[in-house]
């Protein structure tokens, strides 16, 4: 009984080996497992459901260069400012006609935030030809520009500019008292105060120059922004620029 056991033992062991074993797939700790694309939402949970969020698309955001120019003719995106004190009050909005309807008229340092050409426009209607008739002030300064453009082949938005950086005083007098007495002061100039003076000198010095003058408002304007951008001491606002900085230096 005992050999007939360990044959049939012996045979088994046998088969065993023979019988092949099937291969081992080695797989790896580190490696991700596959994930299965899902086509939206596939939880059981109602409540789930609904909290689950939609992606949304991105909304495009609007190029400066979909804009119109100003007048329809003069792009503004390559001005430069050399006077970094001057460019936070220089509002360069992209339209196609500088009318804000008084927008800002009530609001501290509202006229910040107006087109510079606008206030311009807004200067130019001084004397009783002009006062409260835009629509004639605009008139003179688009065709003013367009004089300035004939004559420099330059940009008049760019030829403007340069006119108020040379045109804006730094330093003026103010009076303190002392007693009865009144002693001048020099002072600097703020840089809204530099922007408002250079507009007043320009506008004021082309509408005097006009009067009793065979040449129109329009030539007067662009001979006075095309001066004061050069620096030219025949510009009426150079002209008060130096004079104002010339009684400062004596008051220091």
């Amino acid at each position: 009984m005992i050999r007939m056991f360990d044959e049939e033992k012996i045979e088994s062991i046998k088969e065993e080996k023979e019988t092949p074993t099937p291969p081992v797939q080695e797989t790896n700790p580190i490696a991700e497992p596959p994930q299965l694309e899902m086509e939206g939402d596939t939880t059981d949970d109602p409540e789930k459901k609904g909290k689950a969020k939609k992606a949304k698309p991105k909304k495009e955001k609007p190029t400066l260069a979909v804009r119109p120019p100003l007048f329809g003719k003069y792009e503004i995106t390559g001005i430069t400012m050399k006077d970094k004190g001057l460019e936070r009050y220089m509002n360069m909005i992209l339209i196609t006609i500088p009318h804000s309807s008084g927008r800002y008229g009530n609001t501290q340092f509202g006229k910040s935030k107006m087109c510079i050409i606008e206030r311009l426009i807004n200067g130019m209607m001084r004397t009783e030809k002009y006062t409260g008739k835009k629509s004639k002030s605009y008139k003179v300064v688009s065709q003013a520009f367009e004089l300035v453009n004939q004559r420099t082949k330059q940009n008049p938005v760019q030829v403007f500019i340069d006119a108020l950086q040379n045109a804006a005083p730094r330093e003026e007098i103010t009076r303190l008292k002392f007693g009865g007495i009144s002693v001048p002061k020099a002072v600097d100039v703020s840089p809204s105060r530099r922007l408002d003076l250079a507009l007043r000198h320009i506008c004021t010095g082309s509408l005097s120059s006009s009067y009793r003058n065979k040449k129109s408002i329009q030539e007067c304007l662009a001979n006075e922004l095309i001066l004061a951008s050069k620096g030219d001491m025949n510009s009426f606002s150079i002209s008060k620029k130096e004079e104002m900085e010339r009684v400062a230096s004596s008051a220091r």
